[in-house]
């Protein structure tokens, strides 16, 4: 899902060179058809004066609202629509890790299974510790898609 997300939230301005924006946006819908779900199940399950729950729980309700939504009419209104899907989706991929404990490998999207042995990637990046994502070691000198 974040391979996905990489690909319509690049650091410029640009639409993604070489993407079908429709083919890219149904797959961004169809990864939020099924995380959605998943994430409330999840929230639902905590107390309800747990603070992830609620945060949780709004997330979803965005991303359901941003489902229902069509995208904008005019230039550049296909990609703003599958930008704030995308938005969405990677909040919810969050969630996600927060709610199960799992956590996933930023460039290469699997999960980390011992997650003492993965690095931080404020560690091989400029974030300065902003960014509190993870990366297994052998994934740190690879190759990943501009965000």
């Amino acid at each position: 899902m974040r391979q996905t997300i990489a690909l319509v939230l690049p650091p410029d301005d640009e639409p993604p060179a070489g993407v079908d924006i429709a083919t890219l946006t149904a797959t961004i819908r169809r990864h939020l058809e099924l995380i959605v779900p998943e994430v409330e199940s999840k929230a639902l399950a905590l107390d309800k004066d747990d603070i992830p729950r609620y945060c949780a729980l709004a997330c979803v309700g965005e991303a359901r609202g941003k489902l229902r939504a069509l995208p904008g009419m005019g230039l550049g209104g296909d990609v703003a629509y599958a930008r704030k899907l995308a938005r969405s989706l990677a909040a919810l991929c969050d969630h996600f890790e927060t709610l199960t404990g799992q956590v996933m490998c930023v460039a290469c999207d699997r999960a980390i299974r011992r997650p003492e042995d993965a690095v931080p990637l404020d560690r091989v990046s400029n974030s300065a510790g902003a960014i509190t994502a993870r990366v297994h070691p052998d994934c740190v000198d690879a190759p990943r898609p501009r965000r």
